[in-house]
């Protein structure tokens, strides 16, 4: 197995602290946004072997396991991170495989550059995703009901937001949601601002539930995308929750530490709270009008101490050990690739000792065990 080096990113919205912290080392100052761990070209682990795309590519068969490369191609087909936000990321969506294929071959067609701010599709993947909690970590996830959303809206008293107040109340619910979010990211900038300002007064009086709104507000002053995610659910996750996000769901990411794991894909459609380029037009080809309770997932013990995060799709798959201490040897042979990562304690995988914030890559079907105490999380393929 590779013990490996990863890449920290520093987006602006990271903590300054949180990853620092939990390596162990002091702070630089700058935000620490993310810590990546797997073979995506953008920042790709690092072994004694070499990067861990290169190594991948020299024998995939070996590296993945002829499962792995049979069902998903010759490509580790997740990424792993650890997430450590100080500030609100953007509200966003991700498309499903066919609006991927469909998005990324017209802008190819229309010769876009990968790198230009304007491009929506990087690769023709879909980009599911499931986020876990290591610290308290709040987020946005998902449509509210039009009537909740109505009545969030309507309690801060701002006269710009009757409208969209009345067109909640007015319509079935998927022309509700989406005449409103198309009018909040279509309406003139100047008048937008304003309602915003008003808004975000009104929320910081208010606290309580409008409390999340207002720290975004003051993240991103003026932002429709402040009008936007009061249409979604606010959610608290205590350390060990976790949320799996599927194509089309609005969510966005505002404080915590937690650990992350996605299809190996950069595509992202931005509805607000962010700098970047909106494309209004394929986000609402792209997300999915449907309101509904955000879905909480706790892990699912098994008999040899396991727990793991069900989702729905084959790309990825999380679980997580909990150590006491014990000589108990836990064995984690497998026929598909895997990343270990340890968030607490000291845990040996193999001949390695790993302490928090540190992780191994583990090449299919090699032997291999785990034991200590702390905690390991393992993340896999269904294959």
């Amino acid at each position: 197995m590779d013990r490996l080096t990863n890449t920290i990113r520093p987006y602006a919205w990271g903590s300054t602290t949180a990853l620092a912290g939990l390596l162990g080392v002091e702070p630089t100052g700058e935000p620490e946004a993310e810590m990546w761990m797997g073979a995506h070209p953008g920042a790709p682990s690092r072994t004694e072997r070499g990067p861990l795309d290169e190594v991948i590519d020299e024998d995939p068969r070996r590296e993945l396991g002829p499962r792995t490369v049979d069902k998903f191609g010759p490509r580790l087909p997740f990424l792993l991170k650890i997430l450590a936000a100080g500030a609100p990321l953007s509200v966003q969506v991700h498309p499903n495989r066919e609006q991927a294929r469909e998005g990324y071959e017209d802008e190819e067609a229309r010769g876009i550059p990968l790198d230009a701010p304007h491009r929506n599709y990087k690769d023709a993947n879909h980009k599911p995703e499931l986020i876990c909690a290591l610290t308290p970590f709040d987020g946005l996830c998902g449509f509210r009901a039009p009537a909740e959303a109505a009545g969030l809206l309507d309690g801060l008293g701002v006269d710009s937001l009757k409208p969209y107040v009345d067109l909640l109340r007015a319509q079935p619910e998927d022309a509700a949601l989406r005449e409103v979010l198309t009018a909040v990211l279509t309406a003139d900038r100047g008048e937008m601002a304003k309602t915003v300002a008003e808004a975000a007064a009104a929320a910081e009086r208010l606290g309580g539930p409008y409390a999340p709104y207002a720290d975004a507000a003051r993240h991103f002053p003026g932002d429709p995308g402040v009008i936007a995610a009061m249409l979604l659910h606010h959610v608290r996750l205590k350390p060990g929750e976790a949320l799996y996000l599927g194509a089309g769901v609005p969510h966005a990411y505002l404080n915590g530490m937690g650990v992350e794991i996605m299809a190996n894909s950069d595509n992202v459609l931005r509805c607000g709270l962010t700098p970047k380029h909106v494309d209004v037009p394929e986000l609402l080809r792209v997300v999915r009008f449907e309101a509904g309770e955000p879905g909480v997932l706790r892990p699912e013990a098994s008999p040899d101490g396991e727990e793991v995060y069900e989702t729905p799709i084959d790309e990825f798959r999380l679980s997580r050990f909990v150590l006491p201490g014990s000589d108990t040897r836990h064995d984690l042979t497998a026929e598909t690739p895997q990343i270990l990562l340890c968030t607490a304690g000291t845990v040996r995988v193999g001949d390695l000792s790993l302490t928090p914030g540190r992780s191994a890559f583990v090449p299919a079907g090699e032997k291999t065990g785990v034991s200590g105490s702390g905690t390991l999380f393992r993340a896999t393929v269904v294959a």
